[in-house]
């Protein structure tokens, strides 16, 4: 039977967001190649890899409301992914330093059987205080951020190292904007409420 709903993500952080809208859903990693493309702004790579998750799943789940998404900082144009080390977690936090990033959180949802495939990108403003290297050793020893685009876990111990979070949905930095979310959930004919479909 093909599940109603499902989170095409291995990210904990997305399942504990969609979680919030009290609805059964399945998870399943969509085995994407996320290397960007020669030229690729943050923002597109962000949109292409949302929808490229959703739709890997969707190939598997026709009937299914397939969810994907995909965060990528952005600092003057410059792409700034996961840093899987504590070396370039520093290196990343010494760059954002007194600076303003962008993070371009993008959200796409699938329902191959109604013809659906849709992508919506929600960028968050975020401006870092100036950072002290002490700060920043601290920060990353207690927080251990490896697998937060930009080493910056906002929902976390990540929000003692901003100054300021410009958004129009709180959730979209953490990584699943669900205002968009439900917006695409209802495109695609299910109602987020209740998780009756048309």
């Amino acid at each position: 039977m093909t599940a109603a709903l499902i989170l095409a993500s291995t990210s904990r952080y997305r399942r504990e967001l969609l979680q919030r809208l009290q609805l059964p859903f399945e998870v399943e990693a969509p085995g994407v190649d996320e290397t960007p493309l020669a030229g690729e702004t943050p923002a597109a790579l962000a949109q292409r890899l949302a929808l490229a998750k959703a739709h890997a799943v969707a190939l598997r789940h026709p009937g299914a409301v397939v969810i994907g998404s995909d965060q990528v900082a952005d600092l003057d144009g410059q792409a700034i992914g996961k840093p899987h080390t504590h070396e370039r977690a520093v290196q990343q936090l010494r760059s954002m330093s007194g600076r303003s990033v962008v993070f371009q959180t993008a959200v796409a949802v699938v329902r191959l059987d109604a013809g659906v495939a849709e992508v919506r990108l929600s960028p968050v403003v975020v401006r870092f205080r100036d950072l002290g290297e002490l700060e920043i050793e601290t920060y990353l020893r207690r927080e251990q951020p490896y697998d937060c685009a930009g080493s910056a876990k906002s929902e976390g111990l990540g929000i003692t190292l901003l100054r300021s979070v410009e958004s129009h949905d709180p959730t979209a930095l953490i990584g699943l904007p669900l205002t968009t979310v439900c917006e695409l959930m209802r495109a695609a004919g299910m109602d987020p409420l209740t998780g009756s479909h048309r």
